[in-house]
C-alpha cells in the first residue's frame, strides 16, 4: 500500500477512489467531536451563598457570647474578622449599604425615615435597581429573602406590600421595623398577617422554617443565595418561650467607657446625667439580658441551616456569612441604649464566614466593611467587578488567598446623618426641638446635629479615628485607639497639626469618593 504524505485522510481517500474509507473516517471524526461535547466534565456549579444579618448585634460588649453554635459552625469552621465595621451605625442606611456596596453619600439613604430616603421611591428607582440581588439573578442564582428588609419597607408611601425589589425569586419581607409577633409580611407581593402564637408566628423561627423549605425545594442544578434578617436582638427583645429565663444573673459589662462622662466630646455626649440613675441601670441591664435571650433562636437558626445544607449535600459548596447591620451600646458614656454614635461599640460588627477554600480557625485582622459584602458575593458568583458600581471591595482574597489577589485598604469612612424631631421631644422638653430617641432624665440619643464623618486608619502601626461634626461648634474628635481603645480621651489638642491636616484632607476625599476612588485614597 502506498504511503500518503499530504492532505486530509478524507481527501486522500477520495483521490484514491475509496468512498467507503472516507465515510468511515468522517464517521469517526463525528463520533470524536460528539464525545468531546458529551464526555467532557460538566462545569462546576457556582458556589451557593447564605447571608445572615442580625439586627443591632454588638460585638464589643459581648454580643456574640450567647451564640456558641454559630461560633462553632461558622467562626471555628472558617474565618472570623475581628476588625469588621459598618460604614454607618443605623439600620436602614447600613442595610442599604449592604445591598448596594456603597457608602451612604452615594446611595443617599440618610436615616430610618421615608424622608431620609429609607425605602423611598427614589431608593427603589435608583440604588435598589442596582443592588447585588439583581446581578445574582442574572447569574442564574435562585434568590430567597426573609425577615427585616428596610425600616420603611411595605408602607403605603413606599410602594406598599406589592413592591418586591428586583432580583428576588422568593420574597418574605417584614413590613416596617423589627417585631417578633403581630406583624405583617409581604410574601411575594401579597399581604400576610401574623399574630402571637409561638409555633406559627415567632418571626425568627418563621424565617428559619421558610428558608429550610426553600432549600428542600430548590432546583438542584442552580446555585442559590439566601438573605435571612431576623429581628434579634432588636427591641422589643421578645425571646422565644423556652429562652425567657436564660441569663438571669447577667448584667451589662461595667468596664471600658461604661457610665463614664463624655468629657471633650460632642455636646450630645456631654448631656447625659452622670453617674446614671439606678432606674436607668436596671433598665439597660434588663435590655442586655433580653437581647441575649432573643439571640438563642438565631443560634438555632444557624445550626438548622448547617444541618440542612449537610443533608442536601450542599454544605461544602456554600459560603455562610454571619454579621449585623450595626453595633449597640448599653450604658457607654452614660447613654442608656441605642446605636448612632461614632464609637467602637456602635460601629464594630460581628463577621464570620465559612465556605469553599476557607481554612478553619482563621482570625483575620484586616479591616472589612459592610460595603464589602456585595462585591464579595458578586466575586463568588463570577461577576466581573469592574462592571459594577460599588465603593467596597471583595474580601474573598483575605479568606481564601488562593482564589483571588487583593489588598487591604489603608483608610475608610464612617458617616452618619443625625435625625431629630421638628418639635420638642416629650421626654425632654427643656432642650427644645431637633432631638430624638430621648429617655427620662433628658438623655437623648440622637439630634439633627449628630451629623458626622470619620476617617479611620487601621493597620499594623496605626489605629486612629478622626471625626468632624456638622454643627455650630464644628466639633472635632480624634482618638488613638492603640493607646486608648475605649476612646475616653479626645486628643484633638495634642495631635500634630500636620497630622490633623492630612486626616482632614483624606476625610474630604472620602466624603466625595465613588467606586474605585474610594479604594485608591492614600
Amino acid at each position: 500500500m502506498a504511503v500518503v504524505r499530504s492532505g486530509s485522510g478524507a481527501t486522500r481517500a477520495r483521490q484514491r477512489g475509496h468512498p467507503a474509507a472516507a465515510l468511515a473516517l468522517l464517521t469517526l471524526l463525528s463520533a470524536l467531536l460528539t464525545c468531546c461535547v458529551r464526555c467532557a466534565e460538566p462545569s462546576a456549579k457556582p458556589s451557593n451563598i447564605i447571608l445572615i444579618v442580625a439586627d443591632d448585634q454588638d460585638v464589643e460588649l459581648g454580643g456574640m457570647t450567647p451564640m456558641k453554635k454559630t461560633k462553632a459552625l461558622i467562626g471555628d469552621a472558617g474565618a472570623t474578622f475581628v476588625n469588621a465595621f459598618t460604614v454607618t451605625p443605623l439600620c436602614c442606611p447600613s442595610r442599604s449599604s449592604i445591598l448596594t456596596g456603597r457608602y451612604p453619600h452615594n446611595h443617599e439613604v440618610r436615616n430610618n425615615s421615608l424622608s431620609g430616603n429609607c425605602s423611598s421611591a427614589l431608593w427603589q428607582t435608583g440604588p435598589e435597581s442596582e443592588a447585588f440581588p439583581v446581578f445574582l439573578s442574572k447569574q442564574k442564582y435562585q434568590t430567597f429573602f426573609a425577615g427585616k428588609y428596610l425600616n420603611q419597607y411595605g408602607k403605603k408611601d413606599g410602594g406598599d406590600v406589592g413592591h418586591v425589589p428586583p432580583g428576588w425569586n422568593q420574597w418574605h419581607a417584614l413590613v416596617g421595623n423589627s417585631q417578633y409577633y403581630n406583624y405583617t409580611l409581604s410574601v411575594n407581593g401579597k399581604e400576610e398577617k401574623h399574630g402571637d402564637l409561638y409555633e406559627e408566628d415567632y418571626l425568627t423561627d418563621l424565617i428559619t422554617n421558610r428558608s429550610l423549605s426553600f432549600l428542600e425545594n430548590r432546583i438542584p442544578q442552580q446555585p442559590f443565595f439566601l438573605m435571612l434578617s431576623p429581628p434579634a436582638p432588636h427591641s422589643p427583645w421578645t425571646a422565644a418561650p423556652q429562652y425567657q429565663k436564660e441569663f438571669g444573673d447577667v448584667k451589662a459589662p461595667r468596664d471600658g467607657s461604661f457610665d463614664k462622662p463624655g468629657k471633650d466630646k460632642h455636646w450630645l455626649l456631654r448631656q447625659p446625667v452622670n453617674p446614671m440613675s439606678s432606674s436607668s441601670l436596671a433598665f439597660l441591664d434588663n435590655a442586655y439580658r433580653k437581647r441575649w435571650q432573643t439571640l438563642l433562636s438565631v443560634d438555632d437558626m444557624v445550626e438548622l441551616l448547617v444541618k440542612k445544607l449537610d443533608s442536601i449535600k450542599e454544605l461544602d459548596n456554600t459560603y455562610i456569612f454571619y454579621t449585623s447591620d450595626n453595633g449597640y451600646h448599653t450604658g457607654q458614656f452614660s447613654l442608656p441604649i441605642d446605636k448612632r454614635q461614632l464609637y467602637e461599640f456602635d460601629i464594630r460588627i460581628p463577621l464570620m464566614v465559612r465556605g469553599p477554600g476557607i481554612k478553619p480557625n482563621q482570625t483575620l485582622q484586616a479591616p472589612v466593611l459592610n460595603i464589602d459584602l456585595a462585591p464579595t458575593f458578586l466575586d463568588i458568583s463570577g461577576v466581573n467587578l469592574s462592571t459594577v458600581n460599588v465603593d467596597g471591595q471583595s474580601f474573598l482574597s483575605q479568606m481564601a488567598p488562593s482564589l483571588r489577589n487583593g489588598t487591604a485598604r489603608p483608610f475608610f469612612l464612617v458617616e452618619y446623618t443625625g435625625e431629630g424631631l421638628p418639635t420638642t421631644d416629650p421626654a425632654c422638653p427643656k432642650l427644645g426641638p431637633g432631638l430624638s430617641q430621648c429617655f427620662p432624665d433628658c438623655v437623648c440619643e440622637d439630634a439633627y446635629n449628630n451629623t458626622y464623618a470619620c476617617v479611620r486608619t487601621l493597620d499594623s502601626e496605626n489605629n486612629l479615628q478622626y471625626c468632624e461634626f456638622a454643627d455650630s461648634e464644628s466639633f472635632v474628635e480624634v482618638y488613638n485607639l492603640k493607646l486608648d481603645p475605649h476612646q475616653l480621651e479626645n486628643i484633638i489638642k495634642k495631635v500634630d497639626p500636620l497630622v490633623l491636616q492630612a486626616m482632614n484632607q483624606r476625610l474630604i476625599k472620602l466624603q466625595s469618593c465613588e467606586g474605585n476612588s474610594c479604594r485608591d485614597i492614600k
